[in-house]
């Protein structure tokens, strides 16, 4: 009888290929197969990000729906379980790629859920997308002891509130359709001359922008965040 195959969660960084680690570059070289989150009109970011390794591989496209009902969305998940399931019981290894850091806010924890405690797992941390977005603007996210909030923007506005009003920096993720609450949130709070907005960190149209009034109050992408950069304090330690 064949030994199961390992499941991998394979980050691959925030969107520029040269951010994928060297470590997960050698185990998608190894690996037989690949699965990666698509949409249903077949776009699959993370991917793009990693063809270069992908040549000769069985890929799993896990198609997700564009959507809120977490019902369909769970049940792309299960069955995509089922087909990583039945290549790894016959002895194949299957890494499952994941933008930015597996476990980051990513799809692969859904599927570590459904599979871990059935197949050795190993999990490659990959870049994830605050720590992308503040090498691109060139900002410090934390010093000292300052501490660090990260909210999504899909949260309700009293968590936000909080987040901003008692966090020395505030990495909101994924605004969106939310970005007009966010700016006014942002204001609202006295956050406003703290914050940076960042659109596809390390990709071609990476966008930083550092006024708050150069940010449309328009819905925006999916691929971007705000970044609110405590500077009235000193780290400990500084001059």
């Amino acid at each position: 009888m064949n030994a199961t195959g390992t499941l991998y969660g394979v980050g691959v960084g925030p969107g520029d290929p040269e951010l994928l680690t060297l470590k997960a570059a050698r185990i998608l070289q190894s690996v037989p197969v690949v699965a990666y989150p698509a949409t249903p009109q077949g776009s699959a970011q993370a991917r793009d990000i990693a063809a270069a390794w992908l040549s000769g591989k069985r890929e799993i496209p896990i198609t997700m729906p564009c959507m809120l009902d977490r019902g369909p969305v769970n049940k792309g998940y299960d069955e995509a379980a089922v087909v990583i399931a039945e290549e790894l019981t016959a002895g194949r290894d299957v890494a499952i790629l994941c933008e930015g850091d597996p476990l980051f806010y990513g799809s692969f924890s859904y599927l570590l859920h459904r599979l871990g405690d059935r197949f050795p797992c190993v999990v490659i941390p990959g870049i994830n997308s605050v720590s992308a977005a503040a090498a691109a603007a060139a900002t410090p996210l934390i010093t000292g002891e300052q501490r660090l909030t990260v909210i999504p923007a899909t949260a309700d506005e009293a968590a936000l509130r909080t987040a901003l009003l008692g966090g020395d920096s505030v990495a909101i993720l994924k605004p969106g359709r939310h970005r007009p609450r966010l700016l006014e949130l942002l204001r609202e709070t006295g956050r406003a001359q703290e914050t940076l907005y960042i659109e596809q960190a390390s990709r071609p149209a990476e966008r930083v922008i550092r006024g708050i009034e150069e940010i449309p109050a328009t819905p925006g992408p999916y691929f971007a965040l705000f970044l609110v950069v405590r500077t009235g304090n000193r780290p400990n330690g500084g001059e």
